[in-house]
């Protein structure tokens, strides 16, 4: 008997998830009708001429049905699987037979039933770590532990994750989704080990890089807030950017200290023109001692853009740089762009009328400057200019 342990039962739901990576899965390929000729199998006589079938219908179903769509409910596939069956059952002993049957189901994406279907082969032949036999076990194990992730079902995606490790120690995959179900659990030693091992296969990966270092310091801010980041981070990654707010201002709520959950939100909070989110955001990040010189950037940035918009302070600012950087013209688009989003924003009048003094248009420039003025009437730059340009001067 095999020593491998296998994970507990998940719904039917689970059972047609495929492989996409390490943070989510494809969408499925529509699935393509079967063809309205295709003939009822008959039973096969014997276990040779079962398997036989099975093999048959199985290649017949590669070339009918789209690349990446195989799915159990297709009617050549369902035919396969049944052939391959009556193979088992008529020659129960036969590993070949076992064989074919856990590939057809590992194929089509059966996963509980491929799960079954590999228990039964390693019954029968011990699977040496590694082989294609159990790397092809490995991905089964990853596609159920993915899939009761994503169903918040940590303790089944856990055991699912350690045996597809079991199965093929080097799995990229298996490591990093270990490493992070191990981190959310909690369990940092053992995680940050894990991500070590995924970062000899990946030394390059620099989501594996951030989370090693998050699960060395994860001990300060608790599990609570580190899975809330965690699950935050997928989240933003599959571009559920709304959920992914919530999940990083829940870590920082559970961990005040957590600096990336702050710095995370406010990004996030910038990026979905949630100005009192962000301004929140970013100062909780610049309170703290790790605050960087792009956390205060941002929180200034979020504390203008409560007064007047995001989109008109990030049109400023956009335009500032092109002026920094010798784009007089470019400068001056941008700083018009701003004010037309919103006239009540005396800075950016204040820039345009510079930009147009420069440029020697000094009825603009009056213009602009006399909006800064009459908006800010203790700005004496702008009061000093405007009178220069009505003069002409």
């Amino acid at each position: 008997m095999s020593a491998f342990k296998f994970t507990p039962i998940l719904t039917a739901a689970l059972l047609c998830v495929s492989v996409a990576g390490a943070q989510a899965t494809a969408p499925a390929t529509p699935t393509a009708p079967a063809p309205a000729t295709t003939p009822a199998v008959t039973p096969a006589p014997d276990a040779a001429a079962a398997a036989t079938q099975a093999r048959t219908l199985a290649e017949q179903a590669r070339a009918t049905y789209p690349k990446g769509s195989a799915n159990i409910d297709q009617t050549l596939w369902k035919q396969a699987a049944a052939a391959a069956e009556s193979a088992v059952a008529a020659a129960p002993q036969n590993v070949e037979y076992l064989r074919l049957r856990a590939q057809i189901y590992t194929e089509v994406g059966f996963w509980r039933q491929a799960e079954r279907a590999w228990n039964a082969v390693f019954v029968r032949q011990t699977p040496t770590p590694g082989s294609e036999d159990a790397k092809t076990a490995a991905t089964v194990q990853y596609n159920l532990g993915y899939a009761a992730y994503t169903l918040n079902q940590p303790s089944a995606a856990t055991a699912a994750f350690r045996t597809c490790l079991e199965y093929d120690p080097q799995s990229l995959l298996c490591l990093t989704w270990s490493a992070r179900t191990q981190l959310e659990g909690g369990n940092y030693a053992q995680a940050a080990q894990l991500y070590d091992r995924a970062l000899a296969l990946a030394p390059a990966d620099k989501t594996l890089t951030y989370f090693r270092g998050l699960a060395q310091g994860a001990g300060r801010y608790g599990p609570a807030a580190t899975r809330a980041f965690s699950r935050a981070y997928g989240d933003r990654d599959a571009g559920r950017r709304p959920q992914a707010l919530a999940g990083f201002q829940e870590a920082a709520r559970n961990a005040p200290n957590f600096t990336e959950a702050w710095r995370e939100a406010g990004r996030l909070a910038l990026e979905l023109n949630d100005a009192p989110a962000a301004l929140a955001a970013f100062q909780g990040a610049a309170a703290l001692p790790g605050a960087s010189a792009a956390d205060k950037y941002n929180l200034s940035l979020a504390q203008e853009a409560s007064q007047f918009g995001i989109g008109p302070v990030q049109a400023f600012r956009a335009a500032y740089a092109k002026y920094a950087a010798g784009d007089k013209t470019g400068a001056g688009t941008g700083f018009l762009a701003a004010t037309t989003q919103n006239p009540q924003y005396a800075k950016a009048w204040a820039w345009l009328g510079r930009v147009r003094y420069e440029a020697k248009d000094y009825p603009g420039a009056a213009e602009a400057y006399g909006k800064a003025v009459a908006l800010d009437p203790n700005d004496k730059t702008s009061a000093y200019y405007l009178r220069l340009a009505q003069a002409g001067k």
